[in-house]
């Protein structure tokens, strides 16, 4: 692995701001852990959500700092006072911190959360970065683009909505522990048989209840066929996904969550899931093919974008929320059963989607761009 001798021997302290919702965490502490084996210092600022607590308590070699939590309202809504209240709390709490850390560098990776640590990085002096995970940008990143050296990019197809300012194609950190391991061990792990079809469906913390609907739907069109599945459900739906599969003699293993997720990655042959950038990066890390179902209340409709280049790539099928009427997910599920060469020539497609070490590629960028040899006018 590179150390910072490789760039000229600099120790950078780097502050990372990435809180708010697993996408933009899990791979802000991605990078931060490619930081930290290189030598730097690091620093990470999270929102005050009980996501971003969890993650402290499992990072104690991490410093941490709390930000308050900023949503762009309606500029016409009268909780605009207090988004920049707030705002105005966070950038004031940044610069003082970083009156006494100094940092060089500062990476924000989307949401409000990391605008004002931006703000106040390009205020202090130091190099900023933003990290767009999806294939249309946030609106949080629209605005924080016109105060960094470059926009890193999850998708290359992005870096059309940044004309005026310098890009980089990245892809999307996925977490360290989500390496693939033995199939046959991970389904046994799951209380699976190693020689069945598995299907994993999964619908993500906001979005699971219309795909859990869905499935419910799909499975009488599923009696008979040789198949499994691995159904993690969200907060509501377990119990009721549970007797679902039961009454139609499914086997299944169901759960609310899986906090060992390289498990089920890796005991997949397929999966059913929404569209958001940071499941998609990890699709295409197990190269796994998939039906999408893009969460239709997402921000810009950013997940049909985001599930449409897996399409054009041939290493997904696309299919909208309001359709999955009566069995259609079904016929879908086992059209692909029928068709294992199909879901080869997808699995093989996915891989080529997404760059194997994206942590490493976003920091060898933020060195290159911080080094003062190297660096490329802004």
């Amino acid at each position: 692995m590179e150390g910072p001798g490789d760039f000229g021997g600099e120790i950078m302290n780097v502050v990372i701001a990435c809180g708010g919702t697993g996408g933009h965490l899990f791979p802000g502490l991605a990078v931060a852990e490619v930081l930290r084996d290189r030598g730097h210092e690091v620093l990470v600022f999270i929102s005050e959500k009980e996501i971003d607590t969890l993650a402290v308590t499992g990072h104690p070699d991490f410093r941490f700092e709390k930000l308050p939590i900023v949503a762009l309202p309606s500029p016409f809504s009268p909780a605009i006072l207090g988004f920049v209240r707030r705002f105005n709390d966070s950038l004031a709490l940044c610069r003082g911190i970083y009156r006494s850390f100094r940092p060089q560098v500062i990476l924000g990776m989307g949401g409000f959360t990391s605008s004002a640590p931006v703000l106040a990085g390009r205020m202090h002096g130091s190099t900023t970065f933003i990290h767009e995970s999806n294939a249309y940008p946030g609106k949080a990143n629209r605005h924080a683009a016109r105060f960094v050296r470059a926009v890193l990019l999850g998708f290359k197809e992005c870096a059309t909505f940044f004309p005026k300012i310098r890009t980089e194609w990245t892809g999307t950190p996925i977490r360290s522990t989500l390496r693939r391991m033995d199939r046959a061990e991970a389904l046994v792990r799951l209380g699976l048989r190693p020689d069945v079809p598995t299907l994993l469906v999964m619908g993500g913390s906001q979005g699971a209840s219309g795909i859990n609907q869905a499935m419910i739907k799909a499975l009488p069109a599923l009696q008979g066929v040789a198949l499994q599945v691995i159904h993690l459900t969200g907060n509501r739906d377990a119990r009721l996904l549970e007797d679902n599969y039961r009454r139609e003699k499914t086997p299944a293993h169901v759960a609310a969550f899986h906090h060992r997720m390289e498990e089920v990655y890796s005991a997949a042959d397929f999966a059913i899931t929404r569209s958001g950038a940071a499941s998609l990066a990890e699709l295409a890390a197990f190269a796994l093919p998939s039906l999408l179902v893009p969460y239709p209340y997402a921000a810009d409709d950013h997940q049909t974008r985001n599930a449409e280049i897996f399409v054009r790539a041939n290493a997904a099928v696309l299919l909208k929320e309001a359709e999955l009427a009566d069995d259609l997910l079904g016929k879908k599920i086992q059209q692909l059963l029928s068709d294992p060469a199909t879901l080869r020539k997808m699995s093989a497609a996915a891989a080529t989607l997404a760059p194997k070490n994206a942590a490493s590629l976003i920091v060898d960028t933020m060195e290159k761009y911080s080094h003062p040899h190297d660096a490329v006018a802004a």
